[in-house]
């Protein structure tokens, strides 16, 4: 039995984009990042949305009968996590994490220096 609605949670480097990314590509699922709904994406800043941005977001990705959502926003995913028909937790070793979110660190940033040089 397929599942149709899958979340998958994971503290950061934990590899909850790449295996959703993945199983978004083997699948007919779509993939949703958590991040993409909890932070406020017309700002350059890291301003969180409204808890009534956030919900009705939310709300929009739980109305498709598929779906993977990755992220660990607890507080706010009960709905989620109620209709999901399989939640995945990932925990690699914490060093694993670290090195991830170190390599993620060093592309954003030297991507982002790529970018500011063409622009000068």
């Amino acid at each position: 039995m397929q599942s149709n609605r899958i979340h998958i949670i994971g503290g950061p480097g934990s590899g909850k984009t790449y295996i959703s990314q993945n199983l978004q590509s083997i699948t007919d699922l779509t993939a949703y990042d958590l991040d993409q709904v909890f932070w406020d994406q017309s700002q350059n800043t890291y301003t969180r949305a409204s808890e009534e941005s956030r919900a009705e977001k939310l709300s929009s990705i739980l109305s498709n009968e598929k779906w993977i959502i990755e992220g660990v926003y607890y507080k706010w995913l009960d709905e989620s996590f109620q209709n999901a028909d399989l939640i995945v937790i990932l925990n690699p070793p914490l060093i694993k994490r670290q090195w991830r979110i170190f390599k993620r660190f060093v592309y954003v940033n030297f991507s982002l220096e790529t970018t500011r040089k063409k622009l000068l």
